[in-house]
C-alpha cells in the first residue's frame, strides 16, 4: 500500500509538473507574441477576391465619432459627413429595437449613459426595446456628451428645445442622410440576442435590400445565435467574427493551423491598451499574415491612440475603427 502511495503521488508530481511548464511556456509565448509589435517588411501580399482586403486602410468613425460629438446621432453624422477638416470612409454604429418594432441607434444596453433618460421616464436603466419610439424622441441624447475640455454643450436642452439632430434616430433616416451626401460603407451591430435579435436582423435586411446597400455592409453582433441565424437565413449578407470566432482564430493564428476554416470574411479584433497591457497583441505579422492567406479582411477597434493609429497603418489594417476619425486622418495624411 506504502508503494503504491508512494507511486501516486510522484504520478501526481510529475502531471503537475509537466501542467506548470505547459502553462509557462504558453504564458512566455503569449508575452513575446503579445508585446512586441511587427516589422512592417514582414507583412506578406495574398491575391484575393475579398473586397473588404483593402492597400489602403479605411477610416471608420466609431459610433460615428462619438469623440468629437455626441455618439450616434445626427450630430454626429454630419460632423463627419460635411467636415472640410477629415473624411471617413467606413460609418459604425449600433442598432437596437423599439417597442413598435423600429431599429434605432444606441451602443449601450440603456439609454442612461448618453440621455436624460433618467429625468424623462422617471426610472433608471431604460431600455429601448421597452419604449416606443415616438417616447425614445423625448430624449437628449447629447445629454451626457463630453467634450474634450471636459465640457458638457448639450446638456441644456429638455422637451421641445431637443434639436433634431440630438434625437435618437432610425437607421433608415441615417441611410438617407447618408447616401445624400457620399458613397460609404457601413459596419453595423445589432445589439439584441436572442430572438429580439433574429427580428432585428429581419428588419435589417429588408432595409438594406430596398437601399441597395447589402453590399456595403458588414453586420456584427456578440450573440452567436445571431450569427447563425444571419449565415442560415441571409448568406447575402457579410458579417464579422464573434467573441468565440476571434479566439478560434487566435488560436489557429498563433499555432499555424492547417485545418482553420473561416467562419466569415471579417475579422473585427481589439488593440491597444487594456489588451496589449495583459500581452494581447492581435496586430502582429502572424495575425494579419494569416487573416489575410486565409482570405479574411482585418479590422481593429477602438483606435484612439496616435500611436496605435500609426502602427496598424504601417502593418497594412484593412479597417481603423476610432473615435476620432479626425486624429485618425490626420495621422494617414502627415
Amino acid at each position: 500500500m506504502e508503494i503504491k502511495t508512494k507511486s501516486k503521488k510522484k504520478k501526481g508530481v510529475k502531471i503537475l509538473a509537466f501542467a506548470v511548464a505547459v502553462i509557462t511556456a504558453l504564458g512566455i509565448f503569449l508575452n513575446v507574441e503579445g508585446f512586441y509589435k511587427s516589422n512592417p517588411d514582414k507583412i506578406e501580399t495574398y491575391d484575393t477576391d475579398n473586397p473588404y482586403i483593402l492597400t489602403d486602410t479605411d477610416i471608420s468613425g466609431h459610433r460615428s465619432g462619438g469623440g468629437i460629438a455626441p455618439e450616434e446621432t445626427m450630430m454626429a453624422f454630419k460632423n463627419c459627413a460635411e467636415n472640410d477638416d477629415f473624411s471617413v470612409d467606413v460609418f459604425e454604429f449600433d442598432l437596437h429595437i423599439t417597442k413598435d418594432d423600429v431599429l434605432v441607434l444606441l451602443h449601450d444596453d440603456t439609454l442612461d449613459r448618453t440621455s436624460n433618460s433618467e429625468e424623462v421616464f422617471k426610472e433608471k436603466d431604460v431600455r429601448p426595446e421597452d419604449k416606443t419610439y415616438d417616447e425614445l424622441r423625448l430624449l437628449n441624447m447629447g445629454a451626457k456628451f463630453e467634450n474634450e475640455q471636459g465640457e458638457t454643450p448639450y446638456a441644456e436642452f429638455e422637451n421641445n428645445e431637443v434639436p433634431d439632430d440630438l434625437k435618437i434616430l432610425r437607421i433608415e433616416d441615417v441611410l438617407d442622410y447618408l447616401g445624400s451626401v457620399g458613397n460609404y460603407k457601413y459596419i453595423i451591430e445589432i445589439k439584441n440576442g436572442d430572438e429580439l435579435g433574429k427580428k432585428g436582423v429581419d428588419i435589417l435586411h429588408r432595409i438594406l435590400v430596398e437601399k441597395n446597400l447589402i453590399d456595403r455592409v458588414i453586420f456584427g453582433t456578440f450573440h452567436g445565435e445571431v450569427s447563425e441565424y444571419v449565415d442560415e437565413k441571409y448568406p447575402d449578407m457579410t458579417r464579422s467574427t464573434g467573441i468565440d470566432e476571434v479566439l478560434d482564430f487566435w488560436s489557429a493564428a498563433l499555432t499555424d493551423s492547417k485545418t482553420y476554416k473561416p467562419p466569415c470574411k471579417v475579422l473585427q479584433l481589439p488593440y491597444g491598451s487594456p489588451f496589449q497591457n495583459l500581452g494581447l497583441n492581435m496586430a502582429t505579422a502572424t495575425v494579419i499574415n494569416y487573416a489575410h492567406e486565409h482570405n479574411m479582411a482585418i479590422q481593429y477597434w477602438t483606435i484612439n491612440d496616435e500611436e496605435d493609429m500609426e502602427y496598424l497603418i504601417e502593418v497594412g489594417a484593412d479597417c481603423i475603427m476610432t473615435d476620432y476619425p479626425d486624429k485618425l486622418y490626420d495621422v494617414m495624411n502627415k
